[in-house]
């Protein structure tokens, strides 16, 4: 029996009782958002998102619970794996009824916010406004505002050729990063997969590295960019200030990031832009803005 469940819209409401599986199945029991009791025989495994899996009965297959526990009864059977995150794995005081080439995998922590979760996914994409995350914010204003300028300090002429690419190539640069995103969002689950364990491993720490380059280089040039936009289109005093400049972006971007739903699209398209930014490095521009090293020079 496949058993399908509503995600509640507001996870205040309290719990409904759980979905009582009776009789023989040879399908899975899948409840979201509600938990399951299997009082019959399934064949082919249980899982619960948001809630518990009750074994009562006989389930021959898998049971996993994310956001809940599985909890085996006593003359009940588990005849293959049990795998719960964020719950735990509860039986009686006797040695529970399972296989003996089963394994159990438990990650107990977050129990009532994965719970959540699976019960509202818009939670997922949609930030608690409250007086910590504004502070939580305005810290991360501060700390990438200090990384940009102690990196724009560093290295000036590197910084000032990014955002030259950034306002003169940006289709190439969009382009070239979704390639390289898909490139290693593929690349490294297959090397993983497929490649001898060292191979895969040094693949997995070379794109670590590289995601990690891309993104404090890449976000240092996005901000720069974004901040000698804004002192253009409205701040005509002070335009020159490169400080500014970085303050500006850093806020407008960290804000962009804060607003809900909006903010996963937010997060790629910096991790796209970061990416193209360090796979054009080389790339020459015959603008003749390259020789301009600083941040805040006009355009002409």
């Amino acid at each position: 029996m496949f058993v399908a469940i509503q995600a509640q819209v507001a996870t205040s409401s309290p719990a409904d009782g759980p979905y009582l599986v009776e009789g023989v199945s040879d399908t899975m029991a899948y409840g979201l958002s509600r938990s399951i009791k299997i009082n019959g025989t399934v064949k082919n495994g249980a899982i619960a998102l948001g809630g518990d899996v009750i074994v009562q009965g006989t389930v021959e297959g898998d049971v996993a619970a994310i956001g809940g526990s599985v909890i085996q009864l006593e003359g009940s059977r588990i005849g293959g794996d049990v795998i719960v995150i964020g719950g735990a794995y509860r039986h009686g005081n006797e040695t529970p009824n399972r296989s003996a080439s089963s394994t159990t995998i438990m990650y107990a922590g977050y129990e009532q916010e994965l719970r959540n979760m699976m019960r509202n996914p818009t939670e997922m994409v949609t930030p608690h406004w409250s007086a910590r995350y504004v502070g939580l914010r305005i810290l991360a204003v501060l700390f990438w505002f200090v990384v940009s300028v102690a990196l724009t300090a560093a290295m000036p002429g590197t910084i000032s050729q990014g955002i030259a690419r950034l306002q003169l190539t940006t289709v190439r640069v969009a382009i070239i990063g979704f390639v390289a995103a898909a490139v290693i969002g593929a690349g490294v689950p297959f090397s993983l997969h497929y490649f001898p364990t060292p191979l895969s491993a040094l693949i997995g720490l070379l794109a670590l590295l590289l995601i990690v380059v891309a993104g404090l280089f890449g976000r240092v040039v996005i901000y720069a960019a974004t901040g000698r936009w804004l002192q253009r289109k409205f701040l005509p005093i002070g335009r020159n200030s490169e400080s500014g400049a970085l303050l500006l972006g850093t806020s407008f971007w960290i804000a962009l990031s804060s607003l809900p739903y909006i903010w996963p699209l937010v997060v790629a398209i910096m991790i796209v832009t970061s990416l193209g930014l360090v796979f054009t490095a080389r790339y020459r521009i015959g603008w003749g803005l390259l020789s301009q090293p600083s941040l805040t020079s006009p355009r002409p």
